[in-house]
């Protein structure tokens, strides 16, 4: 099977080299989406027949089975987030020839005169904040989004970098770029864009206008506590030395077991903006503090859940490659058999214990589950009692 793939932009009057055109001239199966045919159907020689793109895909894909040769328009550059993307993962043996145009970034790079080689670039079409939250931690000077109609408008990607206090940025919004007799764009504050609406589609670029303090080691003093009771959190140096120990930086999912304050999720989201983390607590006034401490800190993504974990339905979330224990309340056992049964090969556990007590039934519940100390070290911290920070791997079955 052969694709012909023909970036466009939003442009009525489009111009296509001689080469392009007779690609279009000698065949008459086509296909892309409803606004593409709006744009190119005066080229389309007769008779010819349409596919249109639709979810689902799999339909689509099905209907280009009765076919040997294929010509399709798409958006910009389409292995740019797009549709060349999806037939190379759908059928990776077919032959693609690809004609493509500037991508809508680009676009919008040229209208506004910003040099753009230095620019990050995050999707969010039909995807989840993760991307574009770890871009806003790791603090680039330039962030190119690709937005949708519905949960990632330029409204609502600016209400949550101000709802973290990611308010160092200036947003540039360029609308049905490539349509000359309609297009728009301009650079707004981020409190100017909340609530308002752009015509789609839309993409927009982040500038920076000054830089965001993104700390190693959170001063305890900093956070809202649980009940203002300075004991009640992870102190700083043994949270970094936790932090160290779980090893987080090539893991992707990290669980925090009793997290109260939310310091060492918070930590770890600083430093490893990459990871999803799941943070359980069974103190209601967890949730409040949680969110607190995360907009304080600007980490958004970390995901709270509040209840027992031994009781909570965990079978919808990813398994981690990483926990921590911040508490156990008695349950230590079944605790340590519910993480060893969904924890992956190499994925690392790490607890603090503050007594003989709970050092004896991590040990334990080690030993039950066949689990073995990997790594014990003791830390004190003016005049608090002695902490063993220690850690097990789960090695591969």
């Amino acid at each position: 099977m052969k694709f012909y793939i023909i970036g466009i932009d939003d442009n009525r009057e489009q111009y296509f080299s001689p080469e392009v055109l007779n690609i279009i001239n000698t065949h008459t199966i086509f296909s892309g989406g409803t606004r593409h045919y709006e744009i190119i159907k005066s080229f389309l020689p007769i008779p010819y027949k349409w596919i249109n793109i639709t979810i689902p895909l799999k339909d689509v894909f099905q209907q280009y089975e009765e076919y040997r040769e294929i010509v399709i328009f798409a958006s910009g550059d389409p292995l740019f987030f797009g549709f060349a993307n999806t037939i190379q993962h759908k059928k990776p043996d077919a032959e693609i020839i690809l004609y493509p145009y500037f991508n809508s970034l680009q676009l919008l790079a040229h209208r506004i005169l910003m040099p753009y080689q230095d620019m990050h670039i995050v999707s969010l079409t039909g995807r989840p904040w993760n991307k574009f939250d770890e871009a806003l931690i790791m603090g680039y000077d330039k962030i190119g989004v690709l937005t949708d109609k519905k949960e990632h408008t330029p409204s609502a990607i600016a209400s949550r970098m101000l709802y973290y206090g990611y308010d160092n940025y200036i947003m540039s919004i360029g609308e049905l770029l490539g349509n000359k007799e309609i297009e728009n764009y301009s650079t707004y504050s981020l409190q100017s864009v909340v609530d308002k609406e752009f015509a789609f589609p839309n993409n927009l670029i982040l500038q920076k206008t000054n830089p965001r303090e993104r700390q190693l080691g959170i001063p305890d003093n900093e956070f809202h506590l649980l009940n203002g009771r300075a004991r009640m959190i992870t102190k700083m140096p043994i949270r970094l030395l936790s932090l160290s120990l779980l090893d987080l930086r090539n893991k992707s999912v990290f669980w925090d077991i009793g997290f109260c304050t939310g310091s060492v999720s918070i930590e770890a989201k600083l430093q490893f903006p990459h990871l999803q983390i799941f943070a359980f607590e069974q103190r209601n006034e967890g949730e409040e503090l949680i969110e607190l401490n995360t907009r304080r800190f600007g980490t958004p993504g970390i995901n709270a859940v509040i209840g027992d974990f031994t009781e909570i339905d965990i079978s919808t979330l990813p398994n981690p490659d990483a926990v921590f224990i911040g508490g156990h309340g008695g349950k230590m056992n079944e605790i340590i058999n519910i993480i060893a049964n969904i924890l992956n090969d190499d994925g690392t556990i790490v607890f603090n214990s503050v007594s003989d007590e709970s050092y004896t039934l991590f040990i334990e519940a080690l030993t039950i589950n066949n689990l073995t100390l990997s790594d014990s070290i003791e830390i004190r911290i003016d005049d608090f009692n002695t902490i063993k920070v220690m850690k097990t791997i789960k090695n591969k079955q």
